[in-house]
């Protein structure tokens, strides 16, 4: 079928991306599903940083590519084998498609999956196989087994999450990595405990939804951390008992401050060793630190080796939130419906497909949240 898309042709091009239009909107084929595949009508895609990592070059992936990993939609035709899954079903996309095979995801990691990140990698889905192509027969990658900038996608199965219909699209989209990232990092990774202490560096979408994730389990002090005042304000009115600019000299001796002798938990969710570093340097002894960003791999990162073991301090990495998205998805809506979770206080922009450009330049200059594209009906 005939696909309206946004297709990346070229990284590193120069900001502002407005004028640049490093993301041209094609009229691109898209091929029916194959064994263990949907296609999925896409009702609704918020743009990430790791979109823009693609977009800048800092986080290199095949070329030409259709973009976008955080995506909803709805299941319109169904692959042979795709179990589980009926016409009409709306579904959440997992930027790892999950294979179940290997090791990382026979013990439960499955965002680890071996095989999902050698396809991710290649830009081609689970099964092997790609389903774009341009007007001229060259064939498109796919982003992260979803390709979310488009009308229409085909996932493997083992890319989709059923939730509930109910839930609007310009706000389910947000559990495909904004919320199921940061609130991961939270519950699943650092595993936060009612009155232990924790303090968010960098409050996007992730950073924001880590805080709302740090709040629903009760962290007490809660530091939120930033550059930006209204994003310091809205972390303060998102439960966050003390706000901090991060530019301030004396910022990680405040954050020891607060919580008397540094916090138990810190979340670092920028993508900067500088950040990360200072996150490290905020936590208390016994303290751990969780990292969430993405810095350019070239990026290194440092600690005084000794208080590792001296202290026994942690650094963790936490890929999409160490979810299980089977799992954890559905839970993250329940408690969003609960009024315990309110995700929807991320969402920041809503725009058509062909303002994609401008949005990822608001995004570049950190003026938004989650900016959602949303597709007519």
């Amino acid at each position: 079928m005939k696909v309206r898309a946004a297709v990346l042709r070229r990284m590193g091009m120069p900001a502002p991306y407005a004028d640049s239009q490093p993301l041209s909107i094609e009229s691109v084929e898209l091929s029916p599903p194959g064994p263990g595949e949907l296609c999925v009508r896409v009702l609704a895609a918020g743009l990430c940083h790791s979109d823009l990592s693609v977009i800048d070059g800092s986080r290199p992936r095949p070329m030409p590519m259709v973009l976008g990993h955080e995506a909803t939609g709805e299941v319109v035709e169904i692959g042979d084998d795709a179990v589980g899954f009926a016409v009409g079903d709306r579904v959440v996309f997992s930027f790892v498609p999950m294979c179940g095979r290997c090791e990382p995801c026979e013990c439960a990691r499955p965002v680890l999956c071996e095989a999902g990140a050698q396809a991710n990698a290649e830009g081609r889905l689970l099964g092997g196989g790609g389903h774009w192509r341009d007007a001229g027969g060259i064939d498109l990658a796919h982003h992260l087994g979803v390709s979310g900038f488009a009308e229409y996608t085909v996932v493997s199965a083992r890319s989709a999450i059923r939730i509930d219909p109910a839930l609007s699209p310009e706000i389910a989209a947000l559990f495909g990595c904004a919320v199921m990232t940061g609130v991961g990092a939270v519950v699943n990774t650092a595993r936060v405990m009612p009155g232990e202490s924790v303090a968010v560096f960098g409050l996007g979408g992730v950073g924001l939804a880590a805080l709302l994730g740090a709040r629903a389990c009760s962290a007490f002090p809660l530091i939120a951390v930033d550059v930006a005042t209204d994003k310091l304000r809205l972390a303060q009115e998102l439960g966050a008992t003390h706000c901090l600019d991060a530019r301030d000299p004396h910022m990680v001796a405040a954050v020891r401050e607060f919580s008397r002798g540094g916090v138990q938990h810190a979340i670092e969710s920028v993508g900067s060793e500088q950040v990360l570093a200072q996150a490290y340097a905020a936590t208390r002894r016994g303290g751990t630190t969780v990292t969430v960003g993405l810095p350019s791999p070239d990026r290194r990162f440092s600690v005084p080796a000794v208080s590792l073991v001296a202290e026994e301090r942690t650094v963790k990495g936490s890929y999409m939130g160490s979810a299980v998205p089977l799992r954890d998805i559905p839970r993250y809506v329940a408690l969003y419906r609960a009024g315990l979770l309110p995700v929807d206080r991320l969402l920041s922009h809503r725009l058509p497909l062909e303002q994609v450009n401008a949005g990822f330049d608001r995004l570049a200059r950190g003026e938004a949240l989650r900016q959602v594209i949303l597709f007519p009906d």
